[in-house]
Formats: C-alpha cells, sequence, structure tokens
C-alpha cells in the first residue's frame, strides 16, 4: 500500500516596520494568532536590511518612522532586484490625497487604513497573498507620466497595484463615511437628551417659580403684618429679628428671579440685529436714575459701533455691567464711570470701566461664575448671578468676557462681539 505525502506550504514571514513599540506589538499578536511568522524592525532602514538578510513574504510598514520611512522603505525594496516582487502593505491614515500618490510612485501594493481592526487587518494581508501569483504574471508596466495638485509625478506601479491602492482608498472612504454615520447618530441621540434635558429645566423653572414663592409670599406677608401690628411694642433687639426676617424672605426672592433669569438666559431665542449701542447704553441708564439720584457721577460715554446682537440680550449685559459699576462706586464721593470700545481685527472689545472697590486678581477667575462674590453681602447687596449672565450671553454670542481690577481702586469689564461679515 502506497501513501501520498502532499506538499506542505512554505510558512509565511511577515516583516513589520514599526517604531512604536506598542503598535508594533499589537501588530505581532494579531498576526501570530492566523499563524503568521512575524519579525519586526523599528524603523526603515533596519527593515530594509532584514529584509535583504532573510527574504520575507510580506512586509508591512508604517509611513512615518525615522530614519527611513515607509514611503522610502517601500521604493527601496522595489528597487532591489532580489526583492522587488515582495508585496509592501502602507499603514497609514490616508488623511491627505497626496497619500495616494507617493503609494504609487513608491510603487507600494495596498494600504491598511489607521485606526484598524483586527479583522480588517487580516484581511488585507490574506488578500495580499492571494493576489501575490497574480502580480508575479502580469507584464511590468513601463510608466506614466501625471499632474497631481500642480505637480508631475511618474508612476511605474503596475495595473493591480494601482487597482489595490485604489480601492484601498475607495475602502477608506467607505469606513470614514461609516464612522461619520455613526458619529452624526450619536449627535442625534445627544441632542434628544438634550432636549429632554431643557424641559426637564423648563419644568423646574416652573416649579421653582411656583412652588417656591407661595411660602415666600405668605413669610413677606406675614412678617410685614407682623412688624405693623407690633409697631412700638418691640424692644431693638426683637425689632431687628422682625426686620431681618422681612428682608431675608425678600433676598431670597431675588435669588429666585435671578437664577430663573439664569436659566432663560441659556434658553431664550437668540434674534440676531443690527444694534446701535449708544442708544442702548443711554436707556439703560435713564433705568438707573432712581438708584443715582443725589449721587455725583461723573459718566464717560465713547462713540460705540453698531454691533449684530440680540437687543434684548444685550441689553441685560449693560443693566448688570452699568448696574454694577454704580454699586461699587457708591463709596466714592464722584463716581467715574466710563464706557468705550477698542477695534480688534475679527471682533469689537466693549468695556465698562469704575473707580469704585475693584477686585483682587487672584480672584479673577471667579468673577463671572454662579454664586460668586468678592465682596460681603453687608458691603454690597447681590445675588451673585450678574456676571454669570453676562458670560452666558456674551458666550452665546461667539463672543468673551474677562475682566480687570485693583482692590479700592476700581475695576475694567470687558466682552467681544465677533465682527459680521
Amino acid at each position: 500500500m502506497s501513501t501520498t505525502t502532499l506538499p506542505t506550504k512554505p510558512p509565511v514571514n511577515i516583516l513589520i516596520a514599526e517604531d512604536s513599540p506598542t503598535q508594533a506589538q499589537r501588530l505581532r499578536h494579531i498576526l501570530e494568532q492566523q499563524g503568521y511568522q512575524v519579525t519586526h524592525a523599528a524603523n526603515g532602514r533596519l527593515a530594509f536590511a532584514a529584509a535583504q538578510r532573510t527574504k520575507p513574504t510580506l512586509i508591512i510598514s508604517d509611513v512615518v518612522m525615522p530614519e527611513m520611512d515607509g514611503y522610502e522603505l517601500c521604493r527601496s525594496v522595489k528597487a532591489d532586484a532580489k526583492l522587488a516582487d515582495l508585496p509592501v502593505i502602507l499603514v497609514t491614515t490616508l488623511s491627505d490625497p497626496g497619500d495616494v500618490i507617493r503609494g504609487l510612485e513608491c510603487r507600494a501594493d495596498n494600504f491598511i487604513l489607521k485606526p484598524y481592526d483586527e479583522r480588517y487587518l487580516v484581511d488585507r494581508v490574506e488578500y495580499m497573498l492571494l493576489n501575490s501569483q497574480m502580480r508575479h504574471a502580469e507584464q511590468p508596466s513601463m510608466g506614466v507620466e501625471i499632474f497631481f495638485n500642480g505637480q508631475r509625478h511618474f508612476i511605474t506601479a503596475d495595473r493591480l497595484q494601482i487597482l489595490n491602492l485604489l480601492l484601498s482608498t475607495y475602502d477608506a472612504a467607505i469606513q470614514r463615511n461609516k464612522d461619520l454615520n455613526r458619529a452624526q447618530e450619536e449627535l442625534q441621540r445627544l441632542n434628544a437628551r438634550l432636549e429632554m434635558t431643557n424641559k426637564e429645566l423648563e419644568a423646574f423653572s416652573f416649579s421653582v417659580s411656583h412652588d417656591l414663592r407661595a411660602p415666600l409670599r405668605h413669610i413677606d406677608g406675614y412678617a410685614s403684618l407682623l412688624e405693623k401690628k407690633m409697631s412700638g411694642k418691640l424692644d431693638v433687639g426683637e425689632q431687628g429679628y422682625l426686620t431681618k426676617i422681612v428682608q431675608s424672605g425678600r433676598q431670597m426672592g431675588q435669588l429666585i428671579d435671578d437664577l430663573l433669569d439664569f436659566s432663560r438666559m441659556g434658553r431664550a431665542e437668540m434674534r440676531s440685529t443690527t444694534l446701535d449701542l449708544n442708544r442702548i447704553v443711554q436707556e439703560v441708564i435713564r433705568g438707573l436714575e432712581p438708584e443715582i439720584k443725589g449721587r455725583q457721577i461723573v459718566w464717560e460715554i465713547q462713540e460705540l459701533p453698531a454691533v449684530q446682537a440680540d437687543p434684548a440680550l444685550l441689553r441685560q449685559v449693560f443693566v448688570n455691567l452699568l448696574g454694577n459699576a454704580v454699586k461699587y462706586t457708591r463709596g466714592r464721593e464722584t463716581a467715574r464711570i466710563a464706557v468705550g470700545w477698542q477695534d480688534a481685527p475679527t471682533e469689537n472689545i466693549v468695556f465698562v470701566r469704575d473707580n469704585g472697590a475693584g477686585f483682587n486678581m487672584d480672584f479673577a477667575g471667579k468673577l463671572f461664575g454662579v454664586f460668586q462674590r468678592l465682596h460681603r453681602a453687608d458691603e454690597f447687596e447681590g445675588t451673585g448671578i450678574g456676571l454669570a449672565n453676562v458670560r452666558r450671553i456674551i458666550t452665546r454670542h461667539g463672543g468673551r468676557t474677562w475682566a480687570e481690577g485693583r482692590l479700592d481702586e476700581g475695576a475694567v469689564f470687558y466682552f467681544s462681539l465677533p465682527k459680521s461679515a
């Protein structure tokens, strides 16, 4: 009885040219799991020397490497008569259309697109190994000259190499389109969650407005009645307690109002139009007249530019900034408040300057935060939400907010608005 011995396939030895030890180890692990023999070189120069010593079955090379990059390695392999038939796969992001041209110029056989998964890599390697015989049988190309991106390129790759590279590019486009679709679907999910969160915030705002206001009205009303009824019957300490109750209730009501305003500022629909800032500033100053009656205030108002913004929201910015300037100059015999602007290439910068209480620049980062105050409540009243509203409004307009100041020497508050096209 005779036995027939089937010829065994020669082992497939794959040479990896990769300067990143982590990426090299990942490639080695994936390929060895498929039964391939793997060797590694840390750059193109070492990989070329290794290929000359022991001709591998296939080379997989990163494009970006020190000493000799992937394109130069491929060019050197194809120029060596003993190695010219070796398939070379380049690992790249294909972020530049010129990558394809450079791949054709150096006669690379295929691309593996970064980032890749295990199945994608294995499929690409198997495809190249199966098609190596077809490439050997094809007649070498005489070369063709092409122009791309204003430059001349001479391509000597054969038809199968060109087809493989173009298919790799097409495959990369499909993969990126899938990634983009997944990102868009995720964005839609996030938008849906954001819309739900906004609705919950609106419901919370209504709850705050309705449920908290009612007991506050009762506290304020009954405390006021008690204050009238007990007028003249309480000693100084008892009268002080009652006054504190009334004041605290009203302060709580103001805090609720400011929180609701802050919530609305983030959700209010923007209505951008061309605004005359000079008119808005004068209107806000007139609105402050009851607070500044009897005070000596010198106003220095520059001619301000027209801007593109939402009228109601920008008016609120000046209400907060000018109101703060009036409040924090209360201790000055003569208050000086200036409103001006600076021209910048892409934005208009508006500022409000005063000679008031100022602040320590070490704490400037806290100024625009919710509930952040740098002065005690018994010095200056407030809830710490006004400047947070300013930042939220200006941010929605695509601008910036910042401040400069020195303690007891005044402050300057800036905001910018992008220039219209």
